[in-house]
């Protein structure tokens, strides 16, 4: 009799283990979705492989922030850039925090999946005054950084400056030249919106002309 009872013991100490491995997984499967919520059945994509010199190259481009991200994709090669996409990220401030990193998380996930870039380039941000402002976009920044390395992507980073000098040919020019640059570079009919997509476009460009011409633009990359 005792070793039946102990028997039954050990099935429903099984069951119970069951049961709370399957309630973990659940849980981990809801908070860190394979794709955005927006698009469940959005393709996934293989990680890259090394594109050959001279190839064409996909590359995303990020603007971090909290409120808003900005994003944009482009095809580039020696002879020329080609428009893919552009868009921005917005969080409501009336959101608990964590929800909105990870929405930004699912978000860019997404972004990667449909659009399978080889390459990620961001504007690095500077604040001199606003250290709420610097926390806040550092925080977005952060989730980029770790959504683009769960894909297998390194994030390149270039100051505003080294964005400028590339696209505008000195590192003092406006953010309106910076953006009517980009419109001409991509040949688009119009200046992207919103301002946040144009300056992810911006760090784009600015990669591709780095990527075949790295003695033009210093990259860094602060890990």
């Amino acid at each position: 009799m005792w070793t039946r009872k102990r028997a039954a013991r050990s099935t429903n100490s099984s069951r119970s283990s069951r049961s709370a491995t399957t309630s973990r997984t659940s849980t981990t499967t809801r908070i860190y979705p394979k794709t955005p919520r927006s698009d469940p059945g959005a393709p996934r994509r293989t990680l890259p492989q090394a594109t050959p010199p001279g190839g064409t190259v996909r590359i995303l481009g990020l603007d971090p922030g909290l409120a808003s991200t900005g994003w944009g994709v482009l095809d580039a090669d020696p002879g020329g850039i080609l428009y893919i996409a552009h868009g921005c990220i917005a969080t409501s401030a009336s959101d608990p925090l964590e929800n909105r990193l990870l929405d930004i998380y699912e978000r860019v996930r997404g972004i990667l999946d449909l659009y399978g870039p080889a390459e990620v380039a961001m504007e690095a941000l500077y604040f001199a005054k606003n250290v709420t402002s610097a926390l806040s976009v550092s925080e977005a920044k952060g989730v980029l950084r770790l959504t683009c390395r769960l894909a297998g992507l390194a994030v390149v980073e270039y100051g505003p400056g080294a964005i400028k000098q590339s696209l505008v040919g000195q590192g003092r020019a406006d953010k309106t030249q910076v953006q009517e640059f980009v419109r001409m570079f991509l040949r688009l009919p119009e200046v992207p919106r919103p301002d946040h997509a144009a300056d992810a476009l911006a760090a784009a460009v600015c990669h591709a002309h780095n990527r075949w011409f790295p003695e033009r633009i210093p990259a860094t990359d602060p890990g």
